[in-house]
């Protein structure tokens, strides 16, 4: 590979990411000097176009933000409004919500583990290529998928979009019976789990290190998934926790010039919210077999405070969450009686109301406003990938920094790296799908700039 005069590689189509964007990799004499990933498809005005709306809409409206993620979006949007209108819902609603999330959880850390992220580390440019040669492997990926969308259908109404979802609980709830006929398919999910650890649990990672701070949800007794408290874990080991009122008094969005996409800071530092952020904030109160499942995975024991900082692993801690996910949505389904009401009645209230919870991608913060007939007059929507976009520019820049002091690495292997480092984190970009059109641009001599347009 040289280094010299200006050189421009592009990757025509980056699959197996969800979204549209690109990345502009500047090297001057060897040096990586700036990464970018650009964020260029357009603005979806979801904010904007939920002032003046009724305080109502909000989890049917944000549940379309996401065609994977849409409970993470109900459940941040129903507790920032309730928190709004200082409603608290019954225990069993609450249980029941962490259900509906659980399902989230399952089908969609099945669906990045075996049709978005495996084929990086077994050579393969697909799922469907990966299913030529791991036929049975693939269709556990997609019965575990099922079993996720089982749980959202009967709760949520449908698995894309749910519609049973309501300002304190949901229009109807299950009967028993309804929920125990899912216990065989989950049973055979938490088999399908387990034989996901142990597979993952072989592959090879390239050595990485995340450099940032980590942010998660964390509850005093439970693995945080729809609610908690926001803490960081700082890279000097420090931990600092706020309430959830506070989050943009810590996280603050700013734009940048190459990217329609907000970026974030936590208190001016970059940080990473997601799987690799829970695990290290929260694994010690995993359920034994999600415990079980992090040590056979090769992860450590996180009651001991193992943590683990390398992205390419971060495969292993979706696979041990699904354990866990699918171990949480049986212990819930097997102690369910139906609530006296399927929800609480939520009167408008004037103010100013905040939400987080734990999407598979990371914390989802919600902050809406009400005036005194529940109309929003403010809406704000803090996503874990935008969050994360700094944290994984400056990941592409080092891993690329790396592989340029390696000998013999050409373009393409260059490319493949950003992509698989891209993917690693499992980015969510406008919750579409698509592409990423990569550029280099190497200069020599005195010629060090910031990246073109």
């Amino acid at each position: 590979m040289t280094h010299r005069g200006s050189r421009v590689l592009h990757v025509g189509s980056l699959s197996r990411v969800e979204g549209e964007g690109a990345l502009r990799l500047r090297v001057h004499d060897g040096t990586v000097t700036e990464a970018r990933l650009e964020i260029y498809e357009p603005p979806r005005f979801f904010e904007a176009f939920l002032r003046g709306r009724s305080y109502t809409e909000p989890p049917d409206i944000t549940a379309r933000v996401c065609g994977i993620c849409p409970v993470a979006y109900q459940m941040s949007a129903c507790a920032a409004i309730e928190d709004a209108c200082g409603v608290s819902v019954d225990p069993v609603i609450r249980e029941l919500r962490r259900l509906l999330y659980c399902g989230e959880w399952i089908e969609s850390q099945a669906l990045h583990i075996y049709l978005l992220h495996a084929p990086d580390f077994l050579g393969r440019t697909s799922a469907i290529d990966l299913a030529r040669t791991h036929r049975a492997e693939v269709e556990r990926g997609l019965r575990l998928k099922k079993a996720g969308n089982s749980l959202m259908e009967l709760l949520g109404g449908r698995a894309v979009h749910p519609v049973n979802v309501r300002l304190g609980g949901f229009h109807r709830v299950p009967a028993v019976d309804e929920l125990r006929s899912l216990e065989e398919e989950l049973k055979q999910a938490l088999d399908d789990a387990w034989d996901t650890v142990r597979w993952v649990a072989g592959f090879e990672f390239p050595d990485a290190e995340v450099a940032a701070d980590l942010l998660a949800l964390a509850e005093p007794d439970t693995y945080a998934i729809e609610s908690g408290t926001p803490t960081v874990l700082r890279t000097d080991g420090t931990r600092t926790s706020f309430p959830v009122r506070d989050f943009t008094e810590h996280v603050t969005e700013t734009h940048v010039a190459h990217s329609t996409a907000l970026h974030s800071r936590l208190d001016g530092r970059l940080h990473l919210t997601g799987s690799l952020a829970r695990l290290a904030i929260s694994g010690a109160r995993l359920s034994p077999v999600a415990l079980e499942a992090a040590v056979a995975a090769g992860l450590g024991d996180p009651r001991a405070g193992a943590v683990c900082r390398n992205p390419f692993r971060s495969i292993l801690v979706r696979a041990v969450e699904t354990v866990y996910a699918v171990g949480e949505a049986l212990r819930i389904i097997r102690a369910y009686e139906p609530p006296a009401r399927p929800y609480a009645e939520v009167p408008p209230v004037a103010g100013v109301g905040h939400g987080a919870t734990e999407a598979p991608r990371g914390v989802l913060y919600h902050r809406y406003e009400l005036d005194a007939d529940g109309i929003v007059t403010s809406a704000l929507l803090v996503p874990p990938t935008a969050q994360n976009q700094g944290a994984i520019e400056d990941d592409l820049r080092r891993l690329a920094q790396r592989a340029l002091g390696e000998p013999d690495v050409d373009d393409g292997e260059l490319t493949a790296l950003c992509e698989r480092a891209i993917r690693n984190h499992d980015p969510c970009i406008s919750c579409s799908t698509h592409f990423l059109d990569l550029t280099v641009v190497r200069t020599a001599g005195e010629d060090a700039g910031g990246c073109d347009a």
